[in-house]
């Protein structure tokens, strides 16, 4: 199977919420950083991946399309592998991603868990598009970088550069469908991550990764 969708946005754009409305378009499974929680038999595949040798057929068998980390940072191999595959790329406001992301996925209570042995190869992919991950500057020209390398880099007529707040309307006419109707998902919100990190802590300052996958899994409302 393959990827019928490039999603080439970073995490804290969107991307749950584009995860859903994706696979209520009856665009079959997508894969996200959830579905790697889910499959942590998969880090062995990203490892390969972060090494230069990927094998994209088997983590995304059964997946229609990919948003999220890690897969937006290697968009650009994506678009090569799977040149029918259609590229998204969700944007926000540069500073308020950067504080999206102090406030969740890089908080300060993350760090133990980012550097946990197991999750170095999405790290190390991770490090591609933002070498410094806690530096607002830095952090905003890395955002800034990465929308120009992807509208420099994937052909006008198979890119939607794209706000989640603008619903469904340009999504389905980007990609050919009809607009449901259905309100757009709205997902994964600040509010939510951040109550997910306080309860996932253990005494010792890590994270229950299980208890945090379910978490984060039921936020998301059935297909």
């Amino acid at each position: 199977m393959a990827l019928k969708i490039i999603g080439a946005g970073m995490g804290r754009t969107g991307t749950v919420s584009l995860k859903i409305a994706l696979e209520q378009l009856g665009f079959g499974r997508c894969y996200h950083m959830l579905e790697l929680l889910a499959h942590e038999d998969h880090m062995a595949l990203w490892a390969a991946v972060a090494d230069g040798r990927p094998d994209w057929d088997a983590i995304f068998a059964g997946y229609d399309a990919t948003v999220d980390y890690p897969g937006c940072a290697c968009w650009r191999e994506l678009a090569a592998f799977y040149p029918a595959a259609k590229v998204v790329l969700t944007v926000r406001d540069p500073d308020q991603w950067f504080d999206s992301t102090q406030a969740t996925i890089f908080s300060a209570d993350t760090k133990e868990t980012l550097a946990d042995p197991r999750f170095a190869p999405i790290a190390r992919l991770m490090h591609r598009l933002h070498p410094d991950r806690y530096d607002r500057a830095a952090m905003v020209a890395a955002f800034n970088r990465h929308t120009r390398a992807v509208t420099d880099g994937i052909p006008k007529d198979r890119l939607l550069v794209y706000r989640v707040g603008e619903g469904w309307a340009p999504l389905c006419a980007f990609l050919g469908v009809p607009v449901p109707d259905r309100p757009f998902p709205r997902a994964n919100v600040r509010a939510e991550i951040e109550a997910i990190f306080a309860r996932s802590q253990n005494a010792d300052g890590s994270f229950n990764v299980g208890q945090m996958r379910q978490m984060m899994t039921d936020k998301i409302p059935p297909r």
